[in-house]
């Protein structure tokens, strides 16, 4: 709670004049106020975080606690990855070439179609020693190297590495990326070595372009995304060797490799063992497009999603980088995580501090015996041989007799497909019953609570701020709301009847906040109408309002929205977000109430998302949809961009999510599809409960519709 002179601070920032000194008190704006003590008063009006924050990882202290978040987070990543629900895997048809013989191991060439139309390149290498059984395999993204699966170091780079000890041999130094692959197939395994999006043989895309726009956003289409896909279908391809068993594949990659290594063991329960090296910290979290994408980090960060593998065996690698102090910051903690299985030996870290940002051949050592260990039931040797590498023009796929394929899709007709796949997806989950109507809430509920950040219920703190007044013979009393630890504070308003009995309590959800609640000194006349119909109205400024603008505009980063919505809630999520806390704020001011929703010109459409997740906390709710459907939006900093909402079927499937909650909506958009919603609510049994009409509605009307019985 606030101590007695936070609730005193609060009060005078946030109502430096009462309400009857002025008539444009209610909408003053604050700007005499520092910049310091703006951000005191809700700290989401300071810096948005960036993936340069500090991202601690607090383990939960029993095994079924863990088990419900690592469900939960499981669900943001494939969310935040346009992975939800899976897609339909189409067939690979891999094509496999080009044996070339060295000691000890084969290498071949290989490309697969992971989707029609778009390619996955890569390398595979296979022990020429002769055995009965099936072979473990390891899976091997390579990282943000030159020419990724190509790479050979500079002199400069092979001598720096010497010097240090980070490598002994001149030609491990100069390719270590095939030196990796090279020593695993000696070791015993299957390998396959295989391009990330733009980088060797894979370049129909770029690895750092073509889904920066709102429709992307809109789709959750992202590089990330579809490179995460790439990983699922490598994995696929792995399994479907004749040669390989199933139950003993690992993954292991450095750099944007480890990223891909714990994203993939994540959200996939197939791999056995992992080994991201050099990528695990709690500090920088990656820098590339393709490791970020909107809601990703929300709430956790690099050392929690790497602990989604617990309790299979886990080990890093640490460098002279972000990730240095993973021994003090992360591997406890994951150790904790670990200990709830009994399987602490099942995670392991390693520091190399003299060497820069690589896998070196000290980290690579140490993450050969771990696939031995646990893949291999055995203790080998470790220690890299010589060998002849070849030459990257070799290990290249496409040739005279293997040409590009002719179907390979750029930027643009893949970004159709994906739409095309996606809308067949949700189309298949329109409810039909009972049965399809469980599993619609379970796909598109779930997306909605990780694109909102938040549920139903919420626990919330209040303090009054000042004393109980009267104005135009009503009641009004003055609050700051905050979720307990976390740094905001929503000024709320509650107006009350003086002269009768308050019979239910509707929330004022207002794009100008509580100033729209009076129109000079006096009431607003809808406002006065609810009172005077026996409704108490409680108004509030949710965040970018009123009270609660911040000094510039909130804006994403240019570069990337998903650098700042990997990071933080949209706009309008917060503002959801601050609709639910002061409906837990009046549910316990008015326990034995019903309440309802009232949201007003662009905040229509935030009061459907709040009664999705609400449900049968709010009795009924009345919007104006503004004409608004989220296909519209084609500016990133929109206020009311919501990253997914298209992908998850807009209003029209929010407002079935609604069911069987009595809604009356009004100026609906023509073009948002209401089938599912009307369905919904067919099946629920109330089919009246759902209003749809696409003209305006009288103030007497929606007054009646709200406060009668």
């Amino acid at each position: 709670m606030f101590t007695r002179r936070q609730a005193l601070w609060l009060s005078a920032a946030f109502f430096p004049y009462g309400f009857a000194a002025s008539p444009f008190c209610l909408a003053r704006n604050d700007s005499g106020l520092s910049a310091a003590q703006r951000q005191q008063r809700d700290v989401r009006l300071g810096p948005a975080k960036t993936l340069n924050d500090y991202f601690p990882f607090t383990p939960p202290k029993t095994r079924d606690e863990w088990e419900r978040r690592r469900q939960e987070l499981r669900e943001q990543v494939l969310v935040s990855q346009g992975l939800w629900p899976m897609p339909v895997k189409s067939p690979l048809n891999p094509v496999i070439h080009g044996r070339i013989e060295r000691e000890g191991y084969t290498v071949e060439k290989v490309y697969f179609a992971s989707m029609p139309g778009h390619y996955v390149c890569g390398n595979l290498y296979r022990p020429t020693a002769r055995t009965e059984s099936r072979r473990p395999a390891i899976l091997c993204p390579h990282g943000h190297w030159a020419n990724g699966r190509f790479y050979q170091a500079p002199d400069a780079t092979i001598e720096r590495d010497l010097k240090l000890g980070a490598e002994t041999d001149r030609v491990a130094a100069r390719s270590p990326l095939q030196t990796r692959c090279v020593h695993l197939a000696r070791l015993g395994f299957v390998v396959f070595h295989y391009d990330m999006i733009g980088y060797a043989d894979s370049q129909a895309l770029p690895h750092r372009q073509g889904f920066n726009d709102a429709e992307a956003e809109l789709r959750l289409q992202s590089v990330m995304g579809l490179q995460t896909w790439n990983s699922i279908r490598a994995l696929d391809f792995l399994e479907s060797l004749p040669d390989v068993d199933r139950t003993r594949i690992g993954v292991t990659g450095a750099s944007g490799g480890g990223t891909q290594t714990f994203m993939l063991c994540a959200i996939d329960d197939r791999p056995a063992a992992a080994f991201p090296a050099v990528m695990v910290s709690t500090a920088m979290q990656g820098g590339c497009v393709c490791e970020n994408c909107s809601y990703l980090r929300i709430g956790t960060g690099n050392v929690e999603l790497a602990a989604l593998f617990a309790p299979k065996p886990l080990a890093m690698s640490a460098a002279n980088d972000w990730t240095r102090e993973i021994l003090t910051k992360g591997l406890p903690e994951l150790k904790q995580v670990y200990r709830l299985y009994g399987k602490e030996e099942n995670v392991a870290a390693e520091a190399w501090l003299d060497f820069p940002h690589n896998f070196s051949q000290p980290s690579r050592e140490f993450m050969y015996s771990w696939f031995a260990k646990h893949l291999l039931g055995k203790t080998a040797s470790t220690r890299e041989q010589p060998y002849v590498p070849i030459d990257p023009k070799e290990l290249s796929v496409f040739d005279a007799d293997h040409p590009r394929p002719t179907d390979e899709l750029t930027v643009q007709p893949l970004r159709q497909q994906l739409t095309q796949r996606s809308d067949a997806d949700m189309a298949a989950l329109a409810p039909r019953d009972a049965a399809s109507y469980a599993e619609f809430r379970r796909i598109i509920g779930t997306a909605l609570r990780v694109m909102l950040q938040d549920r139903w219920p919420v626990a919330v703190e209040a303090c009054q701020a000042g004393q109980t007044s009267e104005i135009a013979g009503c009641t009004h009393d003055r609050w700051i709301i905050s979720r307990p630890g976390e740094g905001d504070a929503v000024p709320v308003v509650r107006w009350k009847p003086r002269t009768q009995k308050v019979r239910q309590i509707v929330i004022w959800l207002h794009p100008q906040g509580i100033a729209s609640t009076m129109t000079g000194n006096a009431l607003d006349p809808i406002v006065k109408s609810l009172l005077d119909a026996g409704s108490g109205v409680v108004a509030f400024d949710p965040l970018g309002v009123g009270q609660q603008q911040p000094e510039k505009p909130f804006t994403v980063n240019p570069q990337y929205s998903g650098l700042t919505w990997g990071y933080n809630r949209p706009l309008l999520a917060n503002q959801v977000r601050d609709l639910l806390s002061t409906l837990a704020f009046i549910h316990s001011q008015e326990k034995n109430l019903p309440v309802h929703l009232a949201g007003f010109s662009r905040f229509g459409p935030l009061a459907v998302l709040g009664l999705a997740l609400a449900g049968a906390a709010i009795a009924k709710t009345a919007v104006d949809l503004d004409r608004f459907d989220f296909a519209d939006i084609q500016d990133l900093n929109d206020a009311r961009m919501l990253p997914g909402a298209v992908k998850y079927g807009g209003l029209g499937n929010f407002l079935a999510l609604c069911a069987p909650a009595k809604v009356l909506a009004f100026r609906c958009s023509p073009r948002s599809d209401v089938r599912n919603a009307q369905a919904a609510y067919r099946i629920a049994g109330n089919p009246d409960h759902l209003q749809l009409k696409t003209e305006t509605i009288a103030a007497t009307d929606l007054v009646r519709w709200l406060c009668e019985t």
